[in-house]
């Protein structure tokens, strides 16, 4: 998991792997080289604690990932616009660089955290441990995880939400579910974004996609979106809803929801737990 690219330590966990940090040395005193195993324990521990957050206040966290450009910030343009009214909304915005996503948001009066991740392909769960500690969840009922830009390490990461939601937009293809498994794999429902473009780009063909999507053992709705035309929004509102209630339910019965969080590679501790447990 990011062996490659090195994005394992990251400006949130970066502390752990530091001299004097809990992961500077190994158990025989030296300095620690194979770091991976105690980034993720530490990261599932925090991600635990950060759901705890969320559960206390009854808030209901949702993981929004895709590939750059899918329409996440639009899609949450269209749902706040939608629910605003009736629903209170937070979003912490992952990007490498600039605020521009987090100024979208906060043009409808929304509280939106920037988290900057520098050369991070996804977030973790320290980062957003930090982004709470600057938010206020008392009054809220929904945050929105806006992830990094990117197919593959946000889905092996646990954030402390309980759902995620991973978009595929017309222009990709129908076959990234077939390319990216990991990240699809991950998902509690599939958005088929700028599905207005269907019509003039017939060689997307959805059926092939809900077929790699089963193919993956993925048994999820695949929803068609078009957030500029508002095409398929009530699917998508119902679901947030339905979540939601769900989410008050666990909270009023002591448990939580744990979604699943998809290794990249054989080596990887982490298992899925797309279930809700007792806390």
């Amino acid at each position: 998991m990011c062996e490659t690219c090195g994005c394992n330590i990251t400006s949130g966990n970066r502390h752990l792997v530091e001299s004097g940090g809990k992961l500077s040395r190994t158990h025989s005193g030296n300095e620690s080289v194979t770091v991976l195993k105690g980034l993720l324990d530490e990261n599932d521990r925090q991600a635990m604690h950060n759901r705890e957050h969320f559960d206390r206040q009854g808030v209901l966290a949702v993981n929004l990932m895709s590939a750059p450009g899918s329409g996440k910030t639009a899609l949450l343009e269209a749902t706040i616009q939608a629910l605003n009214n009736g629903l209170k909304i937070a979003v912490i915005e992952g990007d490498l660089e600039t605020e521009n996503d987090a100024e979208r948001i906060r043009r409808y009066g929304i509280e939106a955290i920037q988290i900057s991740t520098g050369s991070a392909c996804h977030l973790d769960a320290h980062m957003v441990h930090d982004a709470l500690h600057r938010m206020d969840l008392a009054n809220v009922d929904l945050v929105f995880i806006e992830n990094v830009g990117n197919l593959v390490c946000p889905a092996s990461f646990d954030l402390g939400q309980h759902r995620n939601v991973v978009l595929l937009s017309v222009p990709e293809g129908d076959d990234k579910p077939a390319k990216y498994p990991v990240m699809f794999r991950a998902a509690d429902v599939v958005m088929l974004t700028k599905a207005d473009l269907l019509e003039v780009m017939p060689e997307f063909d959805p059926a092939r996609a809900g077929d790699a999507l089963r193919s993956l053992g993925k048994n999820v709705p695949l929803m068609r979106t078009s957030s500029r035309t508002s095409l398929g929004l009530g699917d998508w509102l119902r679901w947030l809803k339905k979540e939601l209630s769900s989410q008050r339910r666990r909270v009023a019965q002591g448990q939580t929801m744990i979604p699943d969080v998809q290794p990249q590679t054989a080596a990887s501790h982490t298992h899925s737990h797309d279930h809700a447990q007792p806390k």
